[in-house]
């Protein structure tokens, strides 16, 4: 028995829009509700929320009965966290700050086993291998991982021509917060010049075969993000759904 088909990466290579949202509550029973709204893919973010290995996991299990395809971003590139989300049963994860086409091809092998790679053999105790119920897991996982880099400042994007060379990378994230603090807009992205330099950016992670992806919580340039290209596209965080709705009813009802 193989290991499950990534469906999400699937979809990418066949060209679909997909459209996500991002999970910042750190809760399995936030993320089943979540699971039930209908998007294509969702963040479990481990950057910017306070998650752990325990609490992924629990995400990830809570995300399995849904049609909500799992993605799970690391705090940080490092070989032995990609090791420990793929080995809970991630089959997409997604990692901040990517610099260089030598930091991706790292990413790349931290993604396979040997001998292409340096994943640790250690599944036939994880939840990705069923607890040894799959087999043929080993011998098959490295073909339904999808890694998706992020590109977020003006180092990753003089070295984005480079990064899109690199076989094993699925897709390249723009983080859009991130970029325009390090042009100097800070908690400004919508600035003209910061606009060009992600709509530039798109273009050329399409032109290149790679799938682009990005952030917004805009509608209106959520939609010049959909037409520039942006095949996974997260459009909402729960955390701030959460914040504006709560704070929209008590605003109406309060004397």
């Amino acid at each position: 028995m193989p290991a499950p088909v990534n469906t999400f990466k699937k979809r990418l290579q066949n060209g679909e829009r997909l459209i996500g949202c991002w999970m910042g509550l750190s809760d399995l029973y936030a993320a089943e509700i979540l699971g039930t709204a209908g998007f294509d893919w969702i963040v479990v973010d481990g950057e910017h929320a306070p998650n752990d290995i325990r609490s992924m996991r629990d995400q990830l299990i809570a995300l399995e009965a849904s049609d909500s395809h799992p993605v799970v971003r690391l705090p940080i590139g490092e070989t032995w966290m990609i090791k420990q989300v793929l080995d809970i049963g991630a089959q997409t994860v997604l990692v901040p700050v990517v610099e260089s086409k030598a930091q991706a091809e790292e990413l790349v092998r931290a993604c396979r086993y040997p001998p292409e790679g340096t994943r640790g053999v250690g599944a036939a105790l994880a939840r990705a291998s069923r607890f040894s119920a799959i087999p043929d897991y080993a011998t098959t996982a490295d073909a339904q991982i999808c890694l998706l880099v992020q590109v977020e400042s003006r180092a990753g994007i003089a070295a984005l021509d480079d990064i899109l060379t690199v076989e094993g990378v699925d897709g390249v994230f723009i983080g859009p917060a991130d970029l325009s603090a390090d042009m100097g807009y800070t908690g400004n992205p919508g600035a003209r010049e910061v606009q060009e330099v992600i709509l530039g950016a798109l273009a050329r992670i399409a032109a290149a075969g790679k799938a682009p992806g990005i952030l917004s919580i805009n509608d209106a340039v959520t939609e010049i993000y959909r037409d520039a290209g942006a095949q996974f596209l997260a459009v909402g965080i729960d955390v701030l759904m959460l914040a504006r709705t709560a704070r929209e009813a008590a605003k109406k009802w309060k004397p």
